[in-house]
């Protein structure tokens, strides 16, 4: 919780205007550069999440330019979600404005502890997935080209 409230608390500083990403744009660009193309019912899958969720965020995101809709590349009915450009540099963006202030606060951290948190870290998110019968990456996706 204090890590959540840290990174809300100072994710402006120093940010260029308009560049911060919500969480939910955050997660959802993630995901889909990960896996590739996705469509409305693929991420429900992913996030466990209903289909007005997500049609929300992903209408958001695409007034931000941080996604748009394209035909199935497999030749499937449903239209599918691809990142642009715009999106991969904004979450480039996130990625290392986070990163930065992990470091900031292990500085002084031995290297053999930031690699053993990193891997409790995973353990810990992992095991909240398999709990709830959703490990990621999943099998229905893990097979798509990124």
């Amino acid at each position: 919780m204090l890590l959540s409230r840290y990174m809300h608390l100072h994710k402006s500083k120093g940010r260029r205007e308009g560049s911060i990403l919500d969480r939910s744009a955050y997660i959802l660009l993630s995901r889909i550069r990960t896996q590739g193309p996705m469509s409305i019912g693929q991420l429900g899958d992913a996030f466990g999440l209903d289909a007005s969720t997500l049609n929300r965020q992903t209408a958001s995101a695409m007034r931000a330019g941080l996604v748009e809709r394209i035909p199935d590349p497999a030749g499937g009915m449903a239209r599918k979600f691809r990142i642009t450009e715009e999106g991969e540099n904004r979450l480039d963006e996130e990625r290392a404005y986070i990163v930065a202030s992990l470091e900031n606060i292990m500085t002084d951290w031995p290297e053999e502890d930031i690699a053993a948190f990193a891997d409790y870290l995973q353990r810990f998110n992992a095991g909240i997935e398999r709990l709830y019968g959703m490990p990621w990456p999943r099998t229905q996706l893990a097979d798509r080209p990124s």
